[in-house]
């Protein structure tokens, strides 16, 4: 391997400035066994410059050339694949990973120890090695360029070792001063040799001459230790004397010691003494106050609540440990507890007649509403209770079930009082839209009892929520009120005249407005109850509470709001939210079956009714959500939106049979049928309840299904009309669909518009072919042969040389349709299309003009063959196409 490396020193490296520094005999893993050496290099010039060469020889094997070289600045991992067991393999990762296999692990290791030093001296980056053996990484490495760098590599060191600045210079200098320093090299060297001998034997006679100097320096060493004997007996003594005086200094600290804890022990019970001082003793005027209870002024309220709160704080004082044995300290949580049970009792006593009080004298003021739509306002009710709010709260964290207990008496009592005063005002409001006849009487005015009145309204109140067949006066108005106003509880059939429909728009407009006013007054009322319940019972402060399980909570219609407790300790339930909204159902248990029979009257009244409930209820639905989607108020709403939205699908189921099953009369023309004006007056008012508002897709919905329903009925009547022909029932009715669903503009219904422009236009057209027929018979039948000799293969001009279509026989057709003739026909079609027609569409001079146009036609058509088959012959109609224009002109004036 010595020979190798100085082989390829001397013809590779040298050539290049370069230093081989260490060498390694390879071949790549997992390939055939091609030798080659990867050796460790630097440049001897500066800066230095480290590279990794891969060196391999010829084909020829007589030299070495190099292959490869990498800069060990781009170097990136060593791995040696096993730091413990001798493995002759190693990873280099350079800009990709090569994988090598040494001759001997001997050799890998020497490599791999001189990159390892090359990296710790020239390189500011340091490579990673891996799986390597820490014996081979040196702790550092010797600075200055002219140390070797490869420490394993003991012939670099013997073969070259560089010289520093300092004797570069010295040697300069010394072959400066002798002339054939470089010319004679021998002589120079015996030149050194004897100037080093005479060194040599001058630094021995001086080392002689100092002999006497040497035995005196001996003597005062010697003096200077029998000095050093005595300072050591001298500190010896001084070392005892410092021993007595520690031990008393550690007495003195010890003493201090004991006087530090005892003050340190004095503060700290000191400090305990002060902590339940501060923290457990009630003043004597919270003791007075809690006693007394004085909850009728705003003094005592506000000393009673400070008071509570206060003897609320000195109870969950966190105590430290070991204050709960003291004797003292028990006795004053016994005289706590004993206020707080004493107080606990008393409270809920005197909240209850208090509120009792204030609703007594809130439903005094009933009678005043009892003939208006209004509710009374609670306001003062909960302005007064609620200065109670912080006592409550106080009675809820304290004893919970004395808490409980109050609230339920709370719910009971408000029930009572809000269902009183909600009956009343859904009374007051049925009586309001039942009030009124066709002739215009006002059945509220009459004198009446509220015990007849109650007795009036009680079919309303059935599981059906429909009008029931009692004698009471106000079933039989409703009955009649239904009865004039339509036949068939407001079918598509029966629209009649225009002051029936006027008195319709007026009472369906009175509906709106009642139903509108009824649902403005209870959102408030549920709200302010809501919002005081939250407030009074403080419900908004903590995440969950005490109450039921989700199973208990939906027994609220029994009357309780049940709590179980286990062990004397109350179960949670799922939310605050979930409290409110059941003492919400307990006390407003009779608002949706009032609105629920509210609604079912409305519905008997007129089944139009329901779009304006939809739309009502639909936006007050929609505002309670965007408040609190879980909320009483929402959730009720919603349940009777549902039943609102049912009887709209009804409406239009029951619109929809009736169209199914109409009868037309066989004796009279049909005309627009009753459906098609009953949708357009449907529409129109869809459109005027429905604009912006939030179900607008379910009325798209119902167009939908009603236009289909209308065009299927028209073409059912259209078939069995025996009367009017079928294409003039198709004309006219979706002629009068595609004007009012233009003039709508209802946008889900475009495609239906277009299809109704397309029927009628296409039964116009087929009314005006099978009306106008042939009006000139023989010359039609005529023109017919001839088209068809001239189908078989004549040529046009040749068909006048045929005996049956030769110019006298041509002439003798024409002879028979004289202009008078023509007229007098015409004159008889239009009586005929007169007939057919109806005055509300006023179409006939549509269709007439469309005749017109048809008889033109074929006029052209037969001058048309004339000229092409009979030409130079001179034969021409009787009549011309200016004669035609006159006569329909003169019979449209005449009629």
């Amino acid at each position: 391997m010595t020979a190798i490396k100085h082989a390829l020193q001397r013809d590779i490296f040298t050539p290049n400035d370069e230093r081989l520094l260490s060498i390694v005999n390879v071949c790549k893993a997992g390939k055939k066994k091609r030798n080659c050496f990867l050796c460790a290099t630097v440049t001897t010039e500066r800066p230095v410059q480290v590279n990794v060469v891969k060196v391999k020889k010829s084909d020829k094997g007589d030299f070495y050339k190099r292959q490869t070289s990498w800069a060990l600045r781009d170097l990136a991992v060593v791995d040696a694949k096993d730091a413990v067991k001798e493995n002759p393999e190693f990873d280099l990762h350079f800009d990709k990973v090569y994988k090598w296999v040494a001759s001997s692990t001997v050799e890998k290791n020497t490599f791999i120890s001189c990159i390892w030093k090359l990296n710790q001296r020239y390189l500011r980056k340091k490579v990673d090695f891996i799986n390597v053996s820490s014996q081979l990484l040196e702790e550092s490495v010797p600075s200055g360029e002219n140390q070797s760098v490869a420490g394993g590599d003991e012939e670099a060191v013997d073969e070259y070792q560089e010289l520093n600045a300092r004797e570069e210079q010295d040697i300069e200098i010394m072959m400066e001063g002798c002339e054939y320093a470089i010319s004679n090299a021998e002589a120079f060297a015996e030149k050194l040799s004897r100037e080093l001998q005479v060194l040599d034997g001058a630094n021995i006679q001086s080392i002689m001459a100092s002999e006497k100097q040497v035995n005196i320096l001996m003597k005062l060493l010697d003096e200077a230790l029998k000095e050093v004997d005595q300072i050591e007996l001298k500190l010896s003594s001084y070392e005892e004397m410092l021993q007595s005086v520690k031990e008393q200094m550690d007495q003195i600290s010890e003493s201090n010691h004991l006087i530090h804890l005892s003050n340190t022990n004095n503060v700290k019970l000191l400090s305990e003494i002060e902590f339940l001082v501060n923290h457990m003793d009630l003043a004597k005027g919270h003791i007075k106050a809690l006693h007394e209870g004085d909850l009728t002024s705003s003094r005592g309220i506000e000393a009673c609540t400070n008071a509570a709160d206060a003897l609320l704080q000195c109870m969950n004082v966190a105590l430290r440990p070991g204050h709960d044995m003291l004797h003292a300290v028990k006795q004053q949580q016994q005289r706590f507890s004993d206020l707080r049970e004493q107080f606990a009792r008393m409270l809920p006593n005197l909240l209850l007649i208090l509120s009792l009080t204030k609703g007594h004298d809130q439903s005094s003021t009933l009678a005043q509403h009892s003939a208006e739509l209004t509710l009374p306002n609670h306001h003062p009710f909960h302005r007064d209770l609620l200065r109670y709010a912080k006592l409550m709260d106080w009675l809820k964290n304290t004893d919970y079930g004395k808490y409980e207990g109050l609230t339920k008496n709370y719910m009971d009592y408000l029930s009572r009082l809000y269902e009183r005063e909600i009956k009343d005002f859904f009374e007051v409001a049925k009586i309001k839209m039942t009030g009124t006849t066709r002739e215009g009487k006002k059945f509220a005015t009459l004198p009446r009892k509220e015990s007849a009145v109650k007795q009036e309204t009680e079919s309303l109140h059935g599981s059906s929520g429909k009008l029931t067949g009692s004698t009471s006066s106000l079933n039989k108005l409703s009955v009649q009120s239904s009865g004039n106003r339509r036949s068939q509880s407001s079918s598509l059939l029966d629209m009649g005249n225009m002051s029936a429909s006027d008195l319709d728009v007026a009472d369906r407009t009175k509906f709106d407005k009642i139903f509108e006013q009824v649902l403005s007054e209870l959102e408030p009322l549920c709200l302010a109850e809501q919002d005081f319940i939250s407030k009074f019972f403080k419900l908004q402060q903590h995440q969950s509470i005490p109450g039921t399980t989700t199973n208990e909570a939906e027994e609220m219609d029994g009357g309780t709001l049940s709590r179980s407790y286990t062990s004397g300790v109350p179960q949670t339930i799922s939310s605050e939210k979930d409290m409110i909204r059941q003492m919400m159902t307990k006390i407003f248990r009779c608002i949706e079956p009032e609105l629920n029979n509210l609604i079912a009257l409305g519905d008997k009244i007129d089944s139009f009714n329901s779009l304006y409930m939809l739309v009502k209820m639909s936006h007050h639905v929609w505002t309670a959500q965007n408040v609190d989607p879980a909320s009483f108020l929402s959730t009720t709403l919603g349940n009777v939106l549902v039943t609102v939205k049912r009887n709209f699908d009804k409406c239009i189921s029951n619109q929809m049979k009736q169209m199914d099953e109409v009868k037309i009369s066989k004796k009279s023309k049909v005309g627009i049928l009753p459906f098609v004006a009953e949708f357009e007056e449907f529409a129109a008012l869809a459109e005027s309840i429905f604009k912006n508002a939030e179900r607008r897709g379910d009325l798209d919905k119902a167009y939908i299904k009603l236009i289909r329903a209308v065009f299927v009925s028209v073409e059912k009547v259209a078939n069995e009309s025996q009367k009017t022909p079928r294409d003039v029932v198709m004309m006219e009715n979706f002629h009068h669909i595609f004007a009012t669903l233009s003039r709508l503009k209802i946008s889900c219904l475009e495609a239906e518009k277009k299809e109704a422009k397309q029927k009628y236009t296409d039964h116009l057209q087929s009314y005006v072919i099978y009306s106008l027929g042939q009006p000139l018979e023989k010359l039609n039948h005529f023109f017919e042969g001839v088209e068809a000799r001239v189908a078989q293969g004549i040529r046009e001009e040749e068909v006048s040389y045929q005996l049956a279509f030769n110019k006298q026989e041509l002439r003798k057709v024409i002879k028979e349709y004289p202009g008078k003739e023509v007229k007098k026909g015409l004159d008889n079609l239009y009586k005929k299309v007169d007939k057919h027609l109806c005055e509300e569409e006023n179409l006939l001079q549509v269709v007439w003009h469309s005749m017109q146009d048809e008889f033109i036609r074929q006029y052209k058509h037969f001058e048309g063959l004339i000229a092409r088959c009979y030409p130079g012959s001179g034969i021409t109609m009787e009549f011309t196409i200016q004669d035609i224009l006159d006569y329909c002109s003169s019979i449209a004036q005449s009629h």
